[in-house]
């Protein structure tokens, strides 16, 4: 068996095209969704990041705001702006991109940002919300990972699913998530024993562990479904600098049925995810939610 990948890419343009014409909608109507992304720092990884997000915005036909603040900024002047632009109701999103420089508090700062405009979905009230199956901004990565499953017509409910990584980001999210849709769920973390004893009876595999090539072949169930989230640059040997995920794609796609590529996967979900919270709250206060 050799696995299908699942294109993030083709899933993520036609998402963005449907966005694009409901952007329009929106603008007709006198509402111009409208993001801010706050950027902290010079990390470059953080200034591509936010570069990507901008320019996905733009051709969705959503309005992007930049700040930028230099590594030295406090974190009375980001919290002033966060609470300038929750007060804005022509703003309907605000990110404020991770990692934020050590003397910044991220909690702090995540928590300041109004729940309504919350559209990484980061807040406690919206994974509050989500933990009781109610309506809310659902953290970005996870959702599009449940997007790229609907896409496939992979079956959720009933389904054995490994969550490997517990953050707040990824993780945690996406265990509740899949729970949510009938899966059961087993979520594995570095304090796991034996952890190919829950990959290979798990029929959905989550990897968001953050080590390269960490989740092989030979931990995989025959025709499972794995879905790597990770993002690692390569350090060392002859592929050294090169992008690849937490899975070992090579001898994953010779075990699972369904596989996302690194990259192509499921990082341009990331970004549209973050588009259709946008709307979703650019709706909201058009009342049209």
């Amino acid at each position: 068996m050799t696995a299908r990948n699942i294109d993030g890419n083709a899933l993520s343009a036609k998402l963005r095209e449907n966005f694009a014409t409901e952007a329009a909608t929106l603008a007709q109507a006198g509402v111009t969704p409208c993001l801010v992304v706050m950027l902290v720092g010079d990390n470059p990884a953080s200034a591509v990041y936010v570069r990507n997000k901008v320019a996905a915005c733009e051709k969705a036909g959503i309005k992007s705001l930049k700040f930028e603040y230099p590594a030295d900024a406090t974190e009375a002047e980001v919290l002033a702006r966060i609470a300038e632009l929750n007060a804005d109701p022509s703003v309907h999103g605000i990110l404020v991109q991770l990692p934020l420089p050590k003397q910044i508090d991220e909690d702090k700062v995540l928590e300041a940002i109004s729940a309504e405009k919350d559209v990484d979905g980061f807040h406690a009230e919206n994974f509050g919300l989500l933990l009781q199956g109610r309506k809310s901004f659902y953290p970005c990565t996870p959702w599009g990972v449940m997007k790229m499953l609907e896409s496939e017509n992979v079956p959720i409910k009933g389904a054995e699913a490994v969550v490997i990584g517990r953050s707040n980001i990824v993780g945690k999210p996406m265990a509740v998530m899949l729970l949510s849709q009938g899966a059961t769920v087993t979520v594995c973390h570095s304090q796991t024993k034996d952890l190919a004893f829950h990959t290979r009876r798990a029929d959905i595999v989550v990897a968001a562990v953050g080590k390269p090539k960490f989740l092989t072949g030979d931990m995989i169930k025959p025709g499972a479904v794995v879905i790597d989230v990770g993002i690692n640059r390569l350090l060392e040997g002859p592929d050294a600098g090169k992008l690849c995920g937490d899975v070992d794609f090579d001898s994953a796609r010779e075990v699972a049925s369904l596989i996302t590529p690194v990259p192509g996967g499921v990082g341009p979900m990331t970004i549209t995810m973050l588009l259709g919270n946008t709307l979703e709250s650019a709706r909201r206060a058009a009342g049209k939610a």
